[in-house]
């Protein structure tokens, strides 16, 4: 691994920016989860969490490994699309997470009471944002031909997601159907 490659120090700064808005996300996410129990919120699935933090903070980094270590290319006629899709994911996981206002963060707390969602984008996709994470772990490191953190990712957070939506599910279906929340 030599200089970097201005694509390189392009696409690091790419993933610093995506970091930040992670921890934007972070700092959400304990503010609405501290008002969802406060209004007796309960917490289903705790134990798969800490995987799942694992998992998304590791894919950031594999990210800028496989790129520096490996010395990837850029390709610009696959990573120029790929970031104008990323910037419309990010823009879906935003719409998610105005449509659950106070509800929405990175945990399954069900607030008992609570009408369902059904705006936004959960007219069309029951778990939106878990759609747009499936799709920003192939388009992120693409941008900058990562493939091998583009597959691992998706099979680990195949797993994962199992795991979480089957938790979430049965969450929502443990409520009657006038308490359950998107």
């Amino acid at each position: 691994m030599g200089d970097l490659e201005p694509s390189q120090l392009a696409y690091l700064g790419f993933l610093l920016i995506t970091a930040a808005e992670r921890l934007v996300e972070v700092r959400v996410s304990l503010n609405n989860a501290a008002w969802s129990f406060a209004r007796g919120g309960v917490e289903h699935g705790k134990g798969h969490y800490p995987a799942m933090v694992v998992l998304h903070t590791g894919f950031l980094f594999a990210c800028a490994a496989e790129v520096l270590l490996l010395e990837r290319v850029f390709e610009p006629m696959l990573g120029i699309p790929l970031l104008f899709a990323s910037a419309l994911l990010q823009g879906l996981r935003w719409w998610c997470i105005r449509t659950l206002g106070q509800r929405w963060n990175t945990r399954v707390i069900i607030v008992p009471g609570l009408p369902p969602v059904s705006s936004g984008p959960y007219r069309y996709f029951k778990h939106p944002n878990y759609l747009v994470v499936v799709l920003e772990g192939l388009v992120i490191p693409l941008i900058h031909s990562a493939f091998f953190t583009a597959i691992a990712f998706t099979l680990l957070n195949a797993a994962l997601l199992r795991v979480r939506l089957r938790v979430e599910n049965e969450a929502l279906a443990s409520l009657p159907p006038s308490e359950t929340s998107g």
